[in-house]
């Protein structure tokens, strides 16, 4: 299946001072089955070398001496001789943390050898103070779940990919091409973009058949968490991720997962999932300037699930259930639309050197406030909205660009691509401010087009 990070793999082997590059993401989004397509596609022999079933080979990292690691890996015949046009790929390396400061001797003593790591607990091991980081040394590549337009391509409708890729503000979209558009979007919110579920669905094109793929990750990911949650309590970590899948979008308070426990206990739980990268955080941000991440409130923040299709099915919420319902009340209603467009704008934002996603939030008695997303694109800060409504229901972003100013704003819903000026008077102070800005209304499913479409704006 096509992945979209290719092309980022494709530029790295190009590049004359190539670093080791390490894919980081949540366990099953496809990062070993990734590098295996693109060694196929470069005609290059692989030499993979997964860290968990040769826990045996931490002293030949230890060593930092790559020539005599390389004679160790030939002379174990699962591996075999290195060609000249060789890729050396170091999975897992989580399991074997002496791995992560050889890459910097493999760097400096072999800048021929394209190199690739990747680890679903990574994290862990690059947070731990005992190991040596290769700081300036290595590159990294994030990967989540497959995009919309990437689940498109999987089951056969490369068309509908290409009307994305094609879409015009000024031309619209044809509504015969927008309600099938919204029928895939329904299957995908089922079956989400854990690479695994899309193949089952592809192969078959019944949703049952993503259900018990769908059991087995959310039960490969609770087997982890005795890897890294130490003397912390199981069943509590547990509790917190079938918690944060119910409760997409909504403001953590921590007294909601938990009467018992106290607040540092819920939030250092939080952390560890986060760090494990099943769970990710939008935080509050007062959006005063960029980058967004600089005013950051880390005490107010909601919670993204990895994944829709795991989210959905962790929640309880079936196949039968979201075939018998309508798309459009499937975007209206619920967290659904909500994590969709998080986890696509966490995809878009990936190589951004400010990636953490933010909100808007304002508390008041009589005055409170709260724009989903807000994201920066080419150095403009956009208020996001995922809803549907008229405008006149959408006081948060009225209220967002009284105080901050933005010109554009953007609502993703159910209904077909639209502009329109809005104008307004917004209560502040004691008075009435008046308020105008452009809102760009978009079908859920351009969200991968989000930044194409601003910068025509």
């Amino acid at each position: 299946m096509e992945r979209k990070q290719l092309a980022l793999l494709d530029r790295w082997l190009a590049t004359p001072a190539r670093k080791p590059l390490v894919l980081r993401g949540a366990r099953q989004v496809g990062k070993s089955t990734l590098v295996r397509l693109f060694a196929e596609r470069c005609g290059r022999p692989l030499v993979e070398v997964n860290l968990e079933r040769h826990a045996d080979l931490g002293p030949a990292f230890a060593r930092n001496d790559p020539a005599h690691l390389l004679n160790v890996l030939e002379a174990l015949p699962e591996f075999g001789d290195f060609g000249p046009n060789a890729l050396l790929f170091l999975d897992e390396m989580q399991a074997v943390p002496e791995s992560i400061p050889a890459l910097r001797y493999l760097r400096e003593d072999m800048p021929d050898l394209p190199v690739l790591g990747a680890g679903s607990l990574l994290d862990f091991a690059l947070a731990d103070h005992r190991t040596s980081m290769p700081v300036g040394r290595i590159a990294y590549l994030h990967m989540g779940p497959m995009s919309f337009t990437e689940f498109l391509n999987a089951v056969g409708a490369e068309g509908l990919t290409r009307a994305i890729d094609a879409f015009e503000m000024e031309r619209g979209i044809d509504p015969a091409v927008h309600q099938r558009l919204m029928q895939q979007l329904r299957a995908y919110l089922l079956t989400g973009g854990m690479p695994e579920a899309v193949q089952a669905y592809a192969n078959t094109g019944r949703f049952r058949d993503t259900t018990e793929v769908h059991r087995s990750i959310v039960d490969t990911y609770r087997e982890d968490f005795p890897k890294y949650v130490g003397s912390r309590s199981l069943s509590r970590i547990v509790n917190a991720f079938n918690f944060a899948a119910r409760n997409v979008g909504r403001k953590v308070k921590y007294i909601h997962f938990s009467r018992e426990d106290k607040a540092a206990t819920i939030k250092a739980d939080i952390e560890l999932l986060c760090m494990a990268r099943v769970l990710s955080k939008v935080t509050h941000s007062h959006c005063n300037g960029l980058p967004l991440q600089a005013d950051f409130d880390p005490r107010s923040y909601k919670l993204l699930f990895m994944d829709v299709g795991l989210m959905n099915a962790v929640s309880g919420l079936g196949w039968s259930a979201i075939e018998n319902t309508d798309e459009t009340r499937l975007v209206n209603e619920g967290a659904m639309a909500e994590q969709f467009v998080g986890q696509h704008l966490e995809g878009l934002l990936a190589e951004s050197p400010n990636r953490g996603l933010s909100y808007w939030l304002r508390e008041g008695r009589a005055a409170n406030a709260e724009v989903d997303y807000v994201a920066a694109f080419d150095g403009r800060i956009v208020p996001i909205e995922v809803k549907a409504g008229a405008s006149g229901s959408l006081k948060s972003l009225h209220q967002f660009v009284a105080e901050k100013g933005a010109p554009t704003a953007v609502r993703f819903d159910a209904t077909p691509p639209s502009t329109q000026t809005i104008r307004t008077r917004v209560p502040q102070g004691m008075g009435q401010v008046d308020v105008a800005y452009r809102l760009i209304s978009l079908p859920i499913y351009l969200v991968e087009r989000l930044p194409a479409i601003l910068a025509t704006i």
